[in-house]
């Protein structure tokens, strides 16, 4: 079975063909912005146009807009194609692809999030979610125990904050390792998770 993985909900776009368990083809940019513009272009390039019988895509904490851009790319061609639309949170696969690289045991990660805040969750030695996604200042994120190491965009840079030594390592999600997600932590209706309150509240 063939499966498209797609992954926007960070300033990373990435997208990945899966035949099996294999790679056949994958994209993974660096844009910061302009998801909406390169996503389906990034898809369409993939060998068969990316069509897949499952389609994965992560669905935050992240960018609002990138989750939303992720989400609806993926229901759109889940339609066109009678595909399977599963979706796996963006954290987990961080989490997965630091233990996978650095053969870590519980991990901690910790990404960008909105308004300067940064998005952390902690993994437990299965890879599982020991507790759900924070969004806390960078000081707040520093002060929490230094038990474990840390992967995700702003690792080093809570590792500078800290007063404690752990390992840390810079990284993006990228789709082309969305395989090494467990089928117990993927999502059979996909919704977005967004790690933070909106900052818009409609008038009561």
């Amino acid at each position: 079975m063939r499966t498209l993985a797609i992954d926007c909900a960070t300033e990373a776009c990435s997208v990945a063909l899966f035949e099996g368990g294999a790679v056949i083809a994958s994209d993974h940019r660096v844009l910061g912005r302009g998801h909406a513009e390169m996503l389906v272009p990034m898809i369409a390039a993939l060998p068969d146009r990316g069509k897949a019988a499952q389609i994965r895509v992560s669905v935050g904490p992240g960018s609002f807009t990138g989750v939303r851009i992720g989400l609806a790319t993926a229901r759109a061609l889940g339609i066109a194609w009678q595909a399977q639309v599963v979706g796996y949170p963006a954290l987990a696969l961080v989490a997965a692809m630091a233990r996978e690289d650095n053969q870590w045991g519980a991990v901690r990660v910790c990404m960008s999030g909105g308004h300067g805040e940064w998005f952390v969750q902690e993994f437990d030695l299965s890879g599982q979610p020991s507790a759900p996604p924070l969004s806390l200042a960078p000081d707040q994120a520093a002060s929490l125990p230094a038990d474990r190491p840390v992967a995700g965009s702003q690792a080093t840079a809570l590792k500078g904050l800290s007063r404690s030594p752990f390992d840390a390592v810079d990284m993006l999600p990228d789709a082309s390792r969305a395989q090494l997600l467990e089928k117990r932590i993927l999502f059979d209706t996909p919704r977005a998770v967004y790690g933070r309150k909106p900052d818009a509240k409609i008038p009561a």
